[in-house]
């Protein structure tokens, strides 16, 4: 929002007729405890005194992971702790009356066959049956469209207004992508695979002008993209992520999965599947010869190894001889869930709408899955990336700014293509995340820092995606089960109860 905007939008609560002004908050609100253990705040010792094998840090996806791979192979000898009030890191979700929505990741791609990981759990999940996918889980249709021009086009590739040149751009690009792909090297999980370290060390704006690619259709295309993915501009994102995106999917699939809470649908069920203790901050992580004393407000835990699923750079305050965490940057997000007693012109007629131009990604609308015929109320999820700025820039924004002027934000880029909007809305709930994703920074993958935490730590495994440069399910999963397999082996379990 420009300052000629953010005096503008509050006249936006103008247009309501009549109407009671449009409520909310902001919710999961607990960067106050974050900023307690970066500082190092004093903790109330604690009584109670624990002897487990395992400890789990962190119920994200990387955490939950974990723990639903130890648990099918019979180990259950563990202890999953968790500062947020809710499992799930990004996948988190909400609920109302209307729907449930998500806070974050809002679906996973038909996973590759280099995804075995993925297919075993979803086959788990009744998503995957006798070989097939499950198709009331798929994104139904229309799937995504784009506001260009004024309109309303199917499809995120910009197309109204695009000469020749634009066009043929498009084309090429798509034809390095195949053959990229064809290559076998580009895979999700990217450990798997190979990674170009010349492509990695080089930014992705720099490869496109190395390659003669200069469209502003193609060039708006791609950050796009990386902003949705990787929460990062592409100045700030490595070719080799960049080219990733693209690369590393199959072109053909139907995917992809989705549910009204998003990625908190997966979420749901590995939480059903082991115990999590909620609101039990990690402030200190010791090492003890060949043990190690994770310390919270609640009890004091003694374990062979410890699964380090929180973010990494919280490891450099926390755990005694962990690694500094240089050159790991993350990407500042807000969400806006709004809740539509109805729909406004033009509105609710794909999953995913996206506005060219916007510094915003868009809405998706979490009732699109339903098979009702017709419905009015619904509620749209508006992402924000705030790629625009610097980390630092952007995390200050976000927390120094009101509810009110998130609010606005919304409302003001959701009015292009839907300028009655604000007499549509009842109620919009901000949620601010303030290390969100880890950015694929170009040679971060190759980076020292990295390198350290993937070491032998004695016991310590640590476990996070952002150690993949690349926050998504897949490769969460991927980290969450890779700790496990080495937690196992150092603790020498065998199947337990």
């Amino acid at each position: 929002m420009t300052r000629r905007d953010a005096l503008a939008a509050p006249f936006l609560q103008l247009g309501r007729k009549a109407k009671a002004p449009v409520t909310g908050s902001f919710v999961l609100d607990a960067f106050p405890t974050g900023h307690k253990l970066r500082d190092h705040a004093s903790f109330p010792a604690a009584a109670e005194q624990k002897k487990i094998p395992l400890v789990i840090i962190g119920a994200g996806m990387a955490g939950l992971s974990a723990a639903w791979w130890l648990k099918k192979r019979g180990f259950s000898d563990f202890v999953i702790l968790e500062m947020e009030q809710q499992a799930g890191g990004n996948s988190r979700y909400g609920e109302n009356e209307v729907s449930a929505y998500p806070w974050g990741a809002h679906y996973v791609p038909i996973p590759n066959r280099n995804s075995p990981l993925v297919r075993e759990l979803f086959e788990e999940m009744g998503l995957i049956q006798n070989g097939e996918w499950n198709e009331r889980h798929l994104c139904h249709s229309p799937q995504e469209r784009l506001f260009i021009h004024g309109r309303w086009q199917f499809g995120l590739e910009p197309e109204l207004g695009m000469n020749a040149k634009a066009r043929r751009e498009f084309q090429r690009f798509e034809e390095i992508i195949q053959k990229l792909h064809a290559t076998g090297h580009w895979t999700i999980p990217h450990a798997l695979g190979k990674i170009d370290p010349v492509l990695e060390a080089q930014s992705f704006p720099s490869w496109l002008k190395a390659n003669g690619f200069e469209s502003p259709e193609l060039f708006w295309y791609l950050d796009y993209s990386t902003r949705d993915d990787y929460g990062s501009s592409l100045a700030d994102t490595s070719a080799w992520a960049g080219l990733h995106y693209f690369a590393a999917r199959d072109h053909d699939d139907k995917g992809p999965f989705t549910w009204p809470e998003g990625n908190g649908w997966v979420m749901k069920y590995l939480r059903s599947k082991v115990q999590v203790r909620p609101q039990e901050p990690v402030y200190k992580v010791r090492s003890l010869d060949r043990a190690w004393q994770v310390m919270t407000p609640k009890a004091s835990y003694l374990a062979q190894a410890v699964i380090w699923a929180a973010p990494s750079f919280l490891a450099s305050h926390l755990v005694e001889g962990a690694p500094k965490a240089d050159g790991f940057t993350y990407s500042p997000w807000v969400t806006a869930n709004l809740t539509l007693d109805r729909l406004p012109k033009g509105g609710d007629t794909a999953w995913d709408n996206v506005i060219y131009g916007s510094s915003s990604l868009g809405y998706v609308v979490a009732t699109h899955q339903d098979l009702a015929v017709h419905r009015e109320r619904t509620v749209w999820t508006w992402y924000n990336a705030l790629a625009e700025k610097s980390p630092r820039e952007a995390r200050k924004l976000m927390l120094e700014s009101t509810w009110e002027y998130w609010r606005d934000a919304a409302l003001h880029d959701l009015s292009r293509p839907h300028p009655e909007i604000a007499d549509c809305v009842a109620r919009i709930d901000v949620f601010r995340n303030g290390h969100a994703m880890v950015r694929p920074t170009p040679g971060f993958l190759q980076s020292e820092a990295r390198k350290g935490f993937l070491r032998n730590q004695n016991g310590m495994f640590y476990a996070h995606s952002d150690l993949s440069g690349i926050s998504i399910f897949e490769e969460a999963q991927y980290r969450g089960v890779e700790a496990a397999k080495n937690a196992l082996r150092r603790i020498g379990g065998g199947a337990r109860a």
